[in-house]
């Protein structure tokens, strides 16, 4: 059976159009908020939403981040309230969904127990920036009797051997960080990431979706010329921090997630 996330690339495929993939951390202000974002940020044009789990030691991330964890976990946020909330999603939604979690969550909740409730309520795939695929043993079994699509990150200082070994393990997509560092960080030169999607494709036919610094609608219309996905978490959740105590709050994100959409499908900036 076709996973949503390989559906969705394929019907963007064949739109020749690239995927929209929006981070928010689940949560932040609260698990209601994020809820009604999932709805919105759909509407206005994301493909994928990746829901962030709160931990209190995000190593991946920069403070944006992390500041939006601290503020989920005072409002309450666990994994369990998290998967309560997908289900309520999935009586309104269907867009794919891709947990971001570090496995501290995961063990402590128990990975067979976790993959299976993950996935009854409608989870599509999981990312963990802290366990690469080589130490992915505990939740490979119990994720793919689930369903559920294992997504790992690979770096642009890899080797060739690394590079080939993480792209084929990765399903749903290949997460490419286009830096070396925490979320939020200055996206580079995004000729340097075109070379390196390249590479990953010659070893995989897996979809590329390029994370790490894509902050404005240039950057999201230069990274979608060169890759199969764009990224955007931590100008989302600025965005979110910024309006989170107004009543529009949710309105705001979703302009600022349209006209990030709209410029991928002008297509009209060239990388630089």
């Amino acid at each position: 059976m076709t996973s949503k996330l390989d559906r969705t690339f394929a019907q963007l495929r064949q739109s020749g159009e690239k995927a929209l993939i929006a981070y928010v951390m689940a949560g932040d202000p609260s698990l209601q908020d994020t809820e009604q974002l999932v709805v919105e940020l759909e509407q206005a044009g994301a493909d994928i939403i990746e829901l962030g789990v709160p931990f209190s030691d995000p190593i991946a991330d920069g403070p944006v981040i992390q500041q939006a964890a601290e503020r989920a976990l005072r409002s309450g946020t666990s994994l369990r309230t998290i998967l309560s909330m997908v289900t309520r999603l999935r009586a309104r939604t269907q867009i794919p969904l891709v947990l971001m979690a570090y496995y501290n969550n995961i063990h402590a909740f128990g990975p067979e127990r976790f993959c299976h409730e993950a996935a009854q309520a409608g989870v599509d795939g999981l990312i963990m920036p802290d366990m690469p695929p080589d130490e992915a043993g505990p939740l490979r079994e119990p994720a793919a009797a689930a369903g559920l699509q294992l997504i790992f990150l690979l770096a642009p200082t890899s080797t060739v051997e690394r590079r080939t070994f993480v792209a084929r393990q990765s399903q749903g997509f290949v997460y490419y960080v286009s830096l070396t560092g925490i979320t939020g960080a200055k996206l580079l030169s995004v000729a340097d990431v075109g070379k390196n999607v390249e590479k990953i494709r010659k070893v995989t036919h897996v979809p590329v979706a390029v994370g790490f610094g894509v902050a404005t609608p240039e950057d999201a219309a230069n990274i979608a010329a060169i890759a199969d996905g764009v990224i955007v978490g931590s100008a989302i959740v600025k965005q979110i921090a910024a309006h989170r105590e107004k009543p529009e709050m949710v309105k705001h994100v979703a302009e600022f997630v349209r006209s990030l959409k709209t410029a991928m499908r002008a297509g009209q900036l060239k990388p630089r």
